[in-house]
């Protein structure tokens, strides 16, 4: 992260608020992501990771079939790297696809609508019944206002020219000082405002008639908030200064407790680790000790073990389950992916209940 960075008090050209900056770099005419794929410049766990596609896509499969569901609607697709995993293990399932670039020509999915980018969803996505609508790493590219105190410990919205050098601004809008104030503490000197990230969760809530949302990203609350903010950008594989002119992708954590607290008492907050061993462990585990973590602090202990047996029996299939366990592994590693948060908001009749990440079925 970049979290020293200062602004200058004056800076030659015009400057623009970050979160218009920002969206104009990455979904503008010559935005990042209108021309980038995001696998050609960082890895998750839906791509670049041997395996990981595979393991996120039999998780989303496993809440399709615990829930009664017929199709996954996928947010922010990139280039259908996460449905082409779904469509391999659950050929039934109706696969949508949306993004702000055509689909690949032979990817495996029977609908592709183009979004207009960031927190604008398309008209079109609306009424949508008995699917499973997955917004992976779609909230952390939502731009946003970025704040920082000035000497006097006053709120200001920070400006930027394209070539990333900043400069403050005015004093930020009333609903964005209302949301400071409430979520940042005193030891918060910069920070992303998350109320466009709270309001296009709720948008692509509020699209769905019956069904599941799932929200994956990084992201903190107001136990672990960076002090610095964390806008960042990444191009190439690596991570580089945040410079809002179209070369690098932009992308800063999402506020979960802000998230959560404002979609209401639907949305469930857990760890994508505790969510994966809850769905895809034989026995359901989601932790061995207080911390989640397992005995060696890291989840290793948590993680089912391959039946030595199975290597003389079937060395195939024994070298495919360590494969599997491996790529488990990473995405639910303490101190990486497994810390990710996942969010889900189910949307159902009345009186049927919610339902956790792992499964469980919650009273109303």
């Amino acid at each position: 992260m970049h979290p020293d960075r200062q602004p200058h008090h004056d800076a030659p050209g015009r400057a623009r608020p970050w979160h218009a900056a920002w969206a104009d770099a990455l979904y503008g005419d010559r935005g990042f992501y209108r021309s980038h794929a995001p696998a050609q410049h960082f890895h998750t766990s839906a791509q670049g990771i041997p395996g990981g596609g595979a393991v996120l896509a039999e998780a989303l499969v496993a809440l399709c079939r615990r829930h009664g569901l017929t199709g996954v609607v996928d947010v922010g697709a990139g280039r259908g790297e996460l449905l082409a995993e779904v469509r391999r293990l659950a050929p039934q399932l109706h696969l949508h696809g949306v993004d702000v670039v055509d689909a690949p020509a032979d990817l495996p999915v029977d609908r592709w609508t183009r979004s207009p980018g960031g927190a604008l969803l398309p008209d079109a996505l609306r009424d949508l019944h008995g699917v499973l609508v997955v917004a992976h790493e779609w909230l952390d590219v939502v731009p946003c206002p970025v704040l920082v105190r000035d000497d006097h410990e006053v709120w200001r919205e920070v400006a930027v020219h394209e070539d990333g050098t900043e400069v403050l601004g005015p004093v930020p809008s009333a609903p964005d000082l209302a949301w400071a104030r409430r979520w940042l503490g005193p030891q918060v000197h910069r920070a992303e405002v998350g109320r466009p990230r709270d309001q296009a969760a709720t948008d692509l809530v509020g699209r769905v008639r019956q069904g599941l949302v799932l929200l994956v990203d990084y992201g903190h609350t107001s136990a672990d908030r960076p002090a610095g903010g964390t806008l960042t950008g990444y191009r190439a594989g690596r991570q580089v200064a945040p410079v809002p002119d179209g070369s690098c992708d932009l992308t800063a954590h999402v506020a979960w407790d802000s998230l959560v607290d404002h979609l209401g008492a639907p949305a469930v907050l857990t760890s994508q680790r505790a969510a994966l061993l809850g769905l895809l462990q034989a026995d359901g585990r989601a932790g061995d000790g207080k911390d989640g973590t397992g005995e060696d602090g890291t989840g290793e202990a948590l993680l089912a073990p391959v039946p030595h047996g199975l290597a003389r029996a079937d060395p195939a299939a024994y070298l495919s389950l360590l494969a599997r366990r491996a790529a488990l592994g990473a995405l639910t590693a303490v101190g990486g992916l497994g810390d990710f948060g996942w969010v889900l908001v189910v949307v159902e009749e009345p009186g049927r209940g919610r339902v956790a990440p792992d499964g469980a079925t919650v009273p109303d």
